[in-house]
């Protein structure tokens, strides 16, 4: 199966569409950083450019996947929430990606600001571009285009390039990745080929984790937590003596869980020293809104920043309720990456390539759910052939 990558970043989305089955055959970044993190990591065919100025005619022929998340800033709680009038807003030229190499399916990834209500008319302009990519703006401005998009819909036409289109918000804790990150998905199956598929159910549940703190012990005993030094009340302790029976799912990844193995790189620098990226930094301080990380809960989103890194959400919150930055490497775990993965760059844009990541994890869900739909239908169609 062969894929594109638009906006690849740090290769967060990328490496989960790796591993779901897919065979990158460009990856497409304009960030110089971001470029050498995916050159000295992967053995990806990388290409630094502006996708706006990409001629896609270049690629090879029958691609199965176009993937990439555009920048979520326009769309950012954090951001200035221009959407459109932002000129970072790249789904323009995501369309235009879908449009020229017209794969088989495509799945992009973005903010969960994105679903506001003020954003709704954009979001449904977002939606109609996708399924219609054939239908393109002409001198009108975008909302002139939206009605000519809707008159498409109802007409109910299937002349040219069409997608069948679903939008969903997905929890990464839900499947596995020690962080509650919301991120929204846009996944579009070519209407020709008359897939049936749907997002992949969750994996990983809060209540799991609270009947394995609360009820079984089971949290406190992989992390040889004598029963003296464990907690005797907690947040969701009456949640799960309420539950009936155990659930069927697994226990959400908490930050303990994605650290184990590593060691503090304050307390222990000398040993911390024997990972890449795990340096020590100071200056972390707690205030309202920014008090960090539980140690026994999945962090909070990790964020890049608009004006630099914020420090409440990429901070850990100790049992002893003191906090310090996250290092580089623990972020790398909290998203998935491998310990050999290094990140190029100062601080800043390290955390910036971290904090604007898809989780391997929850790209891996999705793309092998696109993946196996695909190999259904090509040995439906190898069988009738």
């Amino acid at each position: 199966m062969k894929s594109v990558e638009l906006f690849a970043g740090a290769g967060g989305l990328g490496l989960g569409v790796e591993h779901g089955g897919f065979d990158h055959t460009a990856v497409l970044e304009h960030d110089s950083w971001a470029c050498k993190t995916l050159s000295k990591n992967t053995i990806w065919p990388v290409i630094h450019t502006d996708v706006s100025h990409f001629d896609y005619s270049q690629l090879e022929e029958n691609i199965d996947l176009v993937a990439g998340g555009p920048p979520c800033q326009p769309f950012s709680f954090g951001g200035k929430h221009r959407a459109n009038l932002d000129v970072r807003d790249m789904f323009p030229e995501a369309i235009r990606a879908v449009r020229m190499i017209r794969p088989r399916v495509f799945l992009f990834e973005n903010v969960k600001g994105i679903l506001r209500k003020n954003f709704s008319n954009y979001l449904e302009y977002i939606r109609l571009q996708l399924r219609h990519p054939d239908v393109t703006i002409k001198q009108e401005d975008w909302k002139s285009h939206l009605a000519c998009l809707q008159q498409q819909e109802i007409k109910g036409s299937r002349l040219g390039l069409n997608y069948n289109v679903i939008i969903q918000v997905m929890n990464s804790a839900d499947y596995g990745v020690p962080q509650k990150r919301e991120r929204v998905f846009i996944v579009g199956f070519r209407s020709d080929l008359g897939i049936e598929w749907s997002f992949p159910k969750a994996t990983h549940s809060h209540d799991a984790l609270l009947w394995s703190k609360w009820r079984s012990g089971e949290y406190w005993d992989l992390h040889e937590i004598s029963r003296r030094r464990r907690p005797k009340v907690g947040c969701g302790m009456a949640r799960a003596l309420a539950l009936k029976e155990a659930p069927s799912t697994s226990a959400w990844q908490t930050v303990r869980d994605a650290l184990t193995g590593l060691p503090d790189p304050e307390m222990y620098p000398r040993l911390a020293k024997k990972f890449t990226g795990h340096d020590f930094i100071p200056g972390a301080r707690s205030y309202k809104g920014h008090t960090g990380s539980p140690y026994d809960a999945p962090a909070k989103t990790l964020k890049a920043g608009v004006h630099g890194v914020p420090g409440g959400e990429n901070m850990l919150l100790r049992t002893d309720t003191s906090v310090r930055y996250f290092s580089v490497r623990e972020c790398a775990r909290l998203q998935g990456f491998p310990d050999d993965f290094i990140f190029h760059g100062s601080w800043g844009r390290t955390m910036r390539q971290l904090g604007n990541a898809v989780p391997i994890g929850l790209a891996e869900s999705i793309a092998k759910s696109v993946y196996s739909a695909l190999i259904e239908y090509d040995g439906i169609n190898l069988k009738k052939s």
